[in-house]
């Protein structure tokens, strides 16, 4: 499904051939992400001991409301678009960096952090605040996507989100060669990106908050290996190809379990035909809360890497 205009999915297509990035507007409409930002708030307050850089998608895994956000229709057109019919959500995470204390995001390929095989992927950045150059927006290196992966090093020699980062060398090279670009966005706006593209985002030092979520797409076609964080991918469009991977059952709403949203009342319905239309699991979900595997991710993270 496409219901975007004319030539508009098809730019940005060109533009991620050649570039390994691009920004398309106004795709989520603002009372979902006004909700949005209603849900980061709620998440604050209820982890107050977490960082908000780290709203992980093991945190809300069992969030209605997350779900119905990263199954937002016109988010799922653009993955379509470049996966293919056969969609599923296998990341999705806020990353909140608030007003004068925001940690950067040091240069790294988002690849680099997955084992999927093959890497059939596209990261979709929904701005959820505004993001711009003095709050900590993403940037990009033209063309770097054209760069094999390359694994990443720790880095502790500053407060950073990954707490690691692409080798330097590389990194000033292709600075040198492409320079950078920074991708400003409006709430609702989503930039979209080459798993192996080199990009960034500085420290947030600026007044303003600046939030997005950060979600990962595969075609159903790719296989998820990383155990125990990417095994319970939600199926978002489509159907499963060959049983590759066991998908987790949508949450239906519950009261306190997430915020009220729009819908809410009807989700309950979609959700029920949504799971019978399910493949049988083939693995059980984790046992752990989803704060304790999320504590997981960000120890696996301090490592150097998610990847096993």
């Amino acid at each position: 499904m496409n219901t975007f205009g004319d030539g508009v999915l098809e730019k940005a297509a060109a533009e991620y051939a050649e570039q390994g990035f691009s920004i398309i507007r106004n795709v989520v409409p603002p009372d979902l992400v006004a909700e949005a930002r209603t849900h980061v708030d709620w998440l604050t307050r209820k982890y107050p001991d977490l960082r908000p850089e780290h709203f992980h998608h093991p945190l809300i895994r069992n969030d209605a409301f997350w779900a119905r956000l990263v199954s937002e229709p016109r988010l799922v057109d653009v993955a379509e678009f470049f996966l293919g019919p056969d969609v599923a959500c296998f990341t999705a995470h806020y990353i909140c960096k608030p007003p004068y204390d925001g940690q950067p995001v040091l240069w790294h390929q988002d690849g680099a952090y997955w084992t999927l095989s093959p890497m059939e992927a596209l990261t979709v950045w929904l701005a959820v605040d505004e993001s711009t150059a003095e709050n900590g927006c993403l940037r990009m290196i033209p063309g770097s996507h054209e760069l094999p992966l390359h694994k990443p090093s720790v880095r502790t020699d500053e407060p950073n989100m990954l707490f690691s980062a692409a080798d330097e060398t590389l990194v000033q090279e292709w600075v040198e060669k492409r320079g950078t670009v920074a991708i400003e966005l409006q709430p609702g706006d989503v930039s979209i990106h080459h798993p192996h593209l080199l990009h960034c985002s500085k420290a947030n030092t600026s007044a303003k908050r600046r939030c997005g979520l950060d979600i990962g797409y595969i075609s159903t076609a790719t296989r998820l290996h990383s155990e125990g964080l990417y095994l319970d991918p939600l199926l978002v469009r489509g159907a499963d190809t060959n049983g590759l991977n066991s998908y987790r059952p949508f949450p239906a709403y519950l009261d306190g379990e997430t915020i009220p949203f729009a819908g809410q009342g009807e989700w309950g319905d979609k959700v029920a035909r949504l799971n019978e239309a399910l493949p049988p699991r083939s693995r059980d979900l984790p046992d752990e809360t989803p704060i304790e595997t999320t504590r997981y991710m960000i120890d696996r993270l301090r490592e150097g890497t998610v990847k096993r």
